[in-house]
C-alpha cells in the first residue's frame, strides 16, 4: 500500500484546485466543473429539497459542505474549497469555473470569429481571454445574465457561472451602456404567434402544424439537423446555436398561414440546448427570441 509522501499537499495532487485557490485569494468566486457542467447535486440536495442556497433567485436555507446548486455554490473561502467534500468534487472535475458577478465582473462571451468581430467595432477593448471558439470580454461591473443577445454573444454575470481560461490580457473597463442596451432589448422581444414562454408540447409532428405549408419530413429533416448541431457545442456556445437554430426555423415559417407548432419545436430546441449544459431559464430565452420573427406562427 503506498505511503503519503511527507510533505505533499492536496494541490500537489489536484492542480485545478492549486487554480481555485489562488483565484480565491483574489476574490473570484470559484466551483469545480466537469465537462461544461457543475457537478451534480448530491442525493439530500436533489430538486432544491434542501431549500436551496441564499444566494440563488429563491433563497432558502441550505448549507451543504459539497459544491451543490452550481453558480450558488461558488465560493472564495479557501478552507470550503480544500475541504474534504470539495477535495472529492476536484478529483471528479476537469476544469475550474467561476462567477462573474460574484467578483464584481461582467463576461461577454463571443462564440464565433463573426461575433468577436463585431465586439471589435462596437465594444470598447477590455480584458480578453482566448477560447476554443472566439473570445471573452471582461468588463467591470454587474447585470443580469443573457443568452444570444445576438448572434454568437451571450452574457454571463449575476446567475452565471463561465469555464476559467486565465488572466487574460488588457485593462479591465468598465461594464459599457452598449452592453446593458443589449439585454434590455433582448428582455423585451416578443414571443411568436403559437410559441409563448414555456414550451409545453414535448415533440413536434403534424397534428400541432395544421396551417404548416411545409412537408412533415422537410420540417422534421431540418428541425433533426438544427439539434445534432446543438449537441455538438458541448463546451461552450450552445445557447447562441439554439438561438440560431430557432431563428433559421421560424424564418422557414414566416410565409405560413400557421398554426405551424412553434412551440412544440422550441420544446425541443431548449431540451437539446440543456443537454449540453446550458441553463434552462437561458435557453427558453434564446429560443423564444430566435423564434420571435414575424409572420412566424
Amino acid at each position: 500500500m503506498a505511503q503519503p509522501v511527507p510533505g505533499r499537499r492536496p494541490t500537489d495532487r489536484h492542480p485545478l484546485l492549486a487554480t481555485a485557490l489562488r483565484l480565491a485569494t483574489h476574490g473570484v468566486p470559484v466551483l469545480p466543473l466537469r465537462g461544461k457542467r457543475p457537478l451534480a447535486n448530491c442525493p439530500a440536495c436533489a430538486d432544491s429539497v434542501c431549500g436551496d442556497r441564499p444566494n440563488m433567485k429563491q433563497a432558502g436555507p441550505c448549507a451543504c459542505p459539497r459544491p451543490c446548486h452550481g453558480w450558488a455554490a461558488a465560493s472564495t473561502d479557501t478552507a470550503v474549497i480544500a475541504s474534504p467534500p470539495w477535495l472529492t468534487a476536484w478529483r471528479q472535475a476537469d476544469a475550474v469555473a467561476w462567477h462573474p458577478a460574484g467578483a464584481g465582473m461582467t463576461v461577454v462571451d463571443l462564440d464565433s470569429p463573426d461575433a468577436v468581430a463585431w465586439a471589435r467595432t462596437t465594444l470598447p477593448p477590455t480584458r480578453t481571454v482566448p477560447t476554443t471558439r472566439g473570445e471573452h470580454w471582461i468588463y467591470r461591473g454587474t447585470m443580469p445574465s443573457v443568452c444570444a443577445v445576438r448572434p454568437g454573444v451571450d452574457i454571463k454575470s449575476t446567475a452565471a457561472y463561465t469555464r476559467w481560461r486565465g488572466p487574460g490580457a488588457g485593462t479591465t473597463l468598465p461594464l459599457p451602456d452598449a452592453i446593458r442596451a443589449l439585454a434590455s432589448k433582448e428582455e423585451t422581444t416578443p414571443a411568436p404567434r403559437g410559441a409563448g414562454g414555456l414550451f409545453t408540447r414535448a415533440r413536434w409532428d403534424r397534428t400541432v402544424a395544421t396551417g404548416c405549408r411545409h412537408t412533415e419530413r422537410y420540417v422534421r429533416t431540418g428541425l433533426d439537423r438544427g439539434l445534432a448541431k446543438i449537441r455538438t457545442h458541448r463546451e461552450s456556445g450552445a445557447g447562441s446555436q439554439a438561438y440560431g437554430v430557432a431563428r433559421f426555423l421560424a424564418g422557414l415559417h414566416s410565409s405560413c398561414p400557421g398554426p405551424c407548432g412553434l412551440d412544440a419545436i422550441g420544446h425541443e430546441i431548449v431540451t437539446a440546448a440543456v443537454s449540453v449544459g446550458v441553463p434552462e431559464a437561458y435557453a427558453h430565452r434564446a429560443v423564444t427570441r430566435g423564434l420571435a420573427l414575424p409572420g412566424a406562427s
